[in-house]
């Protein structure tokens, strides 16, 4: 099956720990253990994302709990989740949370209309392999611009397209059956 342990998912900014994205992966990955987890500014029942330092820190806790929880090796964790919850997860790996890999979904490479503000200043230190599975018409990054940056990543990388945007349509399947594969890869 795959040498990861576990699989930490996170929403993006406007979506909870339910989001149906999140739940067709973890069903799809059964019996492996799946925490799915709620950002602060969520669970306090606020609209607006937390910064990036409270969103980290929530990761990192998170993580540490699921690993505590499956009783697994804290590098054998995978992280992830959609967009935001993704990015942020990236970050938390860059600043040092050990991890068997990251499943970046619809990953936010820039704002809609702004390909000049890129989120892509800690790519380089992501040295583990990186899963980016985004539609085809996602304006938050076109498939040209991520592979173009996701470049600067020192760990191997993996595309998977979709047709659609930033939340392709009925994709849970596809989405679910990408991230199924690609844990397989990680030795």
């Amino acid at each position: 099956m795959t040498s990861a342990g576990a699989l930490l998912l996170a929403p993006g900014a406007g979506a909870d720990r339910d989001h149906h994205t999140l739940v067709a992966l973890e069903q799809a990955l059964s019996p492996l253990p799946v925490g799915r987890m709620d950002f602060p500014y969520r669970k306090a029942g606020k609209k607006a994302p937390d910064r990036a330092p409270v969103a980290v820190a929530a990761v990192v806790e998170e993580a540490q709990a699921l690993v505590a929880s499956a009783g697994v090796d804290p590098s054998s964790l995978v992280l992830g989740g959609r967009s935001f919850g993704g990015r942020m997860c990236s970050m938390a790996v860059a600043e040092g949370l050990p991890a068997a890999g990251l499943v970046l979904l619809s990953y936010p490479l820039h704002p809609p209309g702004k390909p000049e503000k890129l989120r892509i200043e800690h790519f380089g230190a992501l040295d583990l392999p990186c899963l980016f599975v985004s539609g085809s018409k996602d304006p938050f990054g076109s498939p040209e611009e991520l592979e173009a940056h996701a470049a600067a990543i020192p760990g191997p990388v993996t595309f998977v397209w979709l047709p659609g945007g930033h939340d392709p349509r009925n994709a849970d399947e596809a989405i679910a059956a990408a991230g199924a594969d690609w844990l397989t890869t990680l030795g």
